[in-house]
């Protein structure tokens, strides 16, 4: 039995999830699960705000690329992963050369992929599109539903604005969490 590594597949740009699929399927079906015991889409949670309604998806860090933990010292494994349809080939290896065995991540480059999934699952969700000061919105709910204004301060870590509203001629400031917001194309 070999060692454990990560390596990164090139797979067809959108099909990800597919080739996902297809490969935990093989590796089930072959019983290869202890020489390939993971494969992961590096991928965050987006949302953002679609005509008043809060809209998620997942958002693909490395679109086209799969990451595989794998011991390619196994026969099958190689030949397993690299003929499922959608994949292109490991990265790292462009078939010259004298030895055509992939090159596998370093683990300060794991670590921090890795890393940066656990972080945005403990942050929880992310704006796709930020807002700028300066900005007009359009107020979607609570009291002041229909009005615009301009972003005039951003509070991140409470995922609040500060928006300036014209209210009867003055302009007022009004405190509005992203989700009552909407960006005006």
């Amino acid at each position: 039995m070999g060692e454990l590594k990560w390596y990164v597949l090139r797979v067809i740009s959108g099909q990800e999830k597919k080739v996902k699929s297809y490969l935990e399927t093989e590796i089930d079906r072959s019983k290869l699960t202890d020489s390939i015991p993971q494969v992961l889409i590096p991928s965050e949670k987006v949302y953002e705000m679609r005509n008043g309604k809060k809209k998620m998806r997942e958002k693909n860090f490395f679109p086209g690329y799969v990451l595989v933990s794998a011991d390619l010292a196994h026969p099958e494994a190689h030949h397993t992963v690299t003929n499922i349809p959608g994949v292109i080939g490991f990265l790292g290896n462009n078939g010259t050369g004298a030895t055509k065995d992939p090159v596998p991540l370093r683990t300060s480059e794991v670590n921090r992929i890795l890393g940066k999934v656990d972080e945005v699952d403990e942050v929880g969700e992310k704006l796709e599109r930020p807002f700028i000061r300066g900005e007009s919105v359009k107020v979607m709910d609570g009291p002041f539903s229909g009005f615009t204004g301009n972003v005039e301060e951003i509070f991140e870590d409470k995922k609040k604005l500060n928006v300036m509203v014209k209210i009867f001629g003055r302009n007022t400031p009004v405190e509005l969490s992203y989700m009552q917001v909407e960006k005006l194309d």
